[in-house]
């Protein structure tokens, strides 16, 4: 395998992997900080039929996806080669409305919804991109994270490019443009480009005739296929296909370039190997609990976390409760192998964003409680196991134990669906640097004395393969082992470095 070193630098006002950055006014709240959020989700549509209001479907399999990214979306259309688009800052529902849907005509679209990992959270940073060049015009939607950007950027910028983003997704699409200068088609510029580019991508690729999925050769990110009628859809999870009504028909496989045009849909599969790693953290936390991804149910997948944590440290206890969202289907199955009640102890208030209005430092520690609340009648009095899905810096699980010990439990046992995170992510998941991590300064004794809890547990390593239910197939792990699939090692890892 070859290894590729990266040397680790702090943002200046932009970089690769720019979280929380005064240079580039990105404030995010204590408690989103404290979980982990992955970069966006993507959704398109070809019409073969020319008879479906591709904008509006686009729309609807965005909100299914809204999870995936709340901070930006867009989404553009092509209507015989004139492309058109809006995007903004805010939720789907918040950005469009009837008129503007109304006003996006075309027989092929795309769209995305963001959270930044890559490029600060800015108006400017908002997808789908769209760019003319000497070809025409591109317009492209991409989820992930590059590992090699920074190196990218600069050849490019060597070469006269002048970008108008921060974020990865700029530099593939000049990537593809360049490429496009010398190939005849735009699919041959996509794959030419991809041979260039290492980390995660899970892209769409619009041009005016065309629509293009791709999907990176170890495929940390998902990407799949379906269809209405003989229309053709594309996004990054099922339940988005259900949203609008279109069938299953399959994932597109690491590698793969799908191509959609007048003459019908083409697959290259020339760049296709079979290693793959797939991120596992899309079946523990990011993906919506009824996606199926890469043929695994994510809501089997959680469920048998569960049943792997109560065979791993049995305990005595009343009642087994969820953290929501992703908490209650791990938990489902600890209270099915482990024979205690499955209970509902925590509601959450659906209704506050990723940041919200915090006036004073008191009210910012007591932020978990406006986005969760125990419900006293039911663990008041009693022996409670709660599952969650991860402790990242161990704040937020500190004051959801405490919120359960003042709702009157009397024992918190916490199991967590995952191991222990260790390692940053280079693939689109916002970890943070190691030292941030509660893990890597802590036992595990610690860690329960550290958030007050009776015990602790996490997923063991080896049960990770188990989460698949029966499929066999390479996942990334490195979050938790350090084993990175395309051989990145790091140094100079320190509390305020980020990826460039």
């Amino acid at each position: 395998m070859e290894t590729t070193e990266l040397t680790v630098n702090h943002c200046q006002g932009g970089g690769s992997r720019c979280r929380d950055c005064s240079n580039c006014g990105v404030d995010f709240s204590e408690l989103d900080r404290a979980k982990l959020h992955e970069e966006c989700g993507v959704f398109g549509i070809y019409s073969y039929s020319g008879e479906l209001a591709v904008a509006q479907s686009v729309y609807h399999g965005l909100v299914a996806l809204q999870h995936r990214g709340q901070e930006s979306c867009g989404i553009a259309v092509s209507d015989r080669g004139v492309f058109s688009y809006h995007k903004d800052m805010g939720l789907v529902s918040e950005v469009f409305n009837k008129d503007i849907l109304r006003e996006l005509k075309g027989q092929a679209a795309i769209g995305h919804v963001r959270y930044s990992t890559a490029g600060g959270s800015v108006r400017e940073n908002s997808q789908p991109l769209v760019m003319r060049y000497v070809k025409g015009t591109l317009g492209l939607a991409h989820n992930g994270n590059l590992t090699n950007a920074h190196e990218l950027r600069s050849e490019l910028e060597q070469r006269g490019a002048i970008f108008q983003t921060t974020i990865d997704s700029e530099v593939i699409a000049y990537t593809i443009a360049r490429e496009r200068l010398n190939y005849h088609s735009v699919q041959e510029a996509v794959k030419a480009a991809m041979q260039k580019l290492h980390g995660a991508y899970s892209l769409l690729v619009m041009s005016p005739r065309k629509l293009i999925a791709a999907r990176d050769p170890k495929g940390f990110r998902p990407l799949c296929m379906g269809k209405i009628d003989n229309d053709i859809v594309f996004a990054s999870e099922t339940c988005a296909l259900d949203a609008v009504g279109a069938e299953f028909m399959r994932d597109v496989d690491p590698g793969e370039i799908i191509t959609c045009d007048e003459h019908g849909i083409h697959s290259d599969r020339s760049l296709c190997t079979k290693d793959i790693a797939h991120c596992i953290f899309e079946y523990i936390y990011f993906a919506r609990t009824d996606s199926v991804i890469d043929g695994v149910s994510v809501y089997d997948s959680r469920r048998q976390a569960g049943r792997q944590l109560a065979k791993q440290k049995p305990v005595k206890a009343d009642i087994v409760i969820g953290v929501p969202e992703s908490g209650i289907d791990a938990a489902i199955g600890y209270a099915e192998e482990s024979g205690i009640p499955y209970a509902k102890g925590i509601v959450k208030n659906s209704y506050i964003g990723r940041t919200f209005i915090k006036p004073d430092q008191s009210q910012r520690t007591n932020a978990v409680r406006l986005k969760l609340n125990a419900l006293r009648s039911i663990v008041n009095g009693r022996r409670v196991v709660m599952l969650d899905d991860s402790i990242v810096r161990g704040t937020t699980m500190h004051r959801i134990v405490n919120m359960l010990r003042e709702a009157g439990a009397s024992e918190v046992h916490v199991r967590i669906s995952s191991p222990a995170f260790r390692n940053p992510c280079f693939y689109g998941v916002d970890i943070p640097s190691a030292e941030d991590l509660i893990a890597n300064q802590h036992t595990i004794e610690e860690i329960t004395e550290l958030i007050e809890a009776d015990s602790l547990d996490f997923l063991e390593l080896d049960a990770i393969g188990k989460l698949l239910c029966g499929k066999k197939f390479p996942l990334c792990t490195a979050c938790f082992d350090g084993r990175y699939p395309d051989g990145i090692v790091t140094k100079h890892m320190g509390k305020d470095d980020k990826l460039v």
